[in-house]
């Protein structure tokens, strides 16, 4: 087991920035107010096994269907790219199917709001890139972070107001933006050495 402080915080940075759980406030309390009550404790245990999970069979999946980690992380960059492009410009690139039911809040925040799409290629594309054990770490700390802004979600947006939740977005999307160019880089590098 090899811990590198710096791996750990890039891949804890690269998923706070991808699951956007401050930028997710708005979406956290609108459902709080359909469904009544918020399980923050399961809906973050449920995220956190999901990602662990999907860290560990996400390349045996891909394997099965003959797609390498490069072109998998090439794919996430791109969608780094534009989730960090939807950060900046606030607009909606993705539209989230909204005829989920509400009756445990577990189905829609912990998948697809926290561990969707977007978070999952982030782990195979980080996968690529940093050591295992460095990944979960990574994952461990968004899931206690999660949790923390599921409890005190609308205690959050009162004290950050509208503009303060949309500068955060703003500045994490540029950071986003930066890492997939990065993630992109380096990847499309490692398919060209294959070929």
């Amino acid at each position: 087991m090899q811990f590198n402080f710096k791996e750990i915080f890039t891949a804890f940075m690269v998923l706070f920035a991808v699951i956007d759980i401050v930028g997710n406030i708005p979406i956290v309390i609108d459902l709080r107010k359909k469904a009544g009550h918020i399980q923050s404790e399961k809906a973050s245990i449920v995220a956190g096994i999901i990602l662990i999970i999907f860290l560990f069979l996400g390349k045996s999946i891909l394997n099965l269907i003959g797609i390498d980690v490069n072109s998998f992380a090439v794919a996430g960059a791109f969608i780094l790219f534009f989730i960090a492009l939807e950060m900046i410009l606030g607009i909606t690139l993705y539209k989230q199917d909204e005829n989920a039911s509400l009756t445990t809040a577990v189905f829609p925040l912990a998948f697809p709001l926290i561990a969707g799409p977007g978070s999952l290629t982030t782990l195979l594309s980080l996968r690529a890139e940093f050591r295992t054990e460095n990944i979960i770490i990574a994952v461990l700390m968004n899931v206690i972070i999660i949790y923390i802004v599921l409890k005190t979600s609308s205690r959050i947006e009162r004290f950050l107001g509208a503009n303060g939740i949309n500068i955060i977005r703003k500045v994490f999307g540029v950071i986003l933006l930066a890492i997939a160019v990065k993630l992109f880089a380096h990847n499309i590098k490692a398919l060209f050495d294959l070929v």
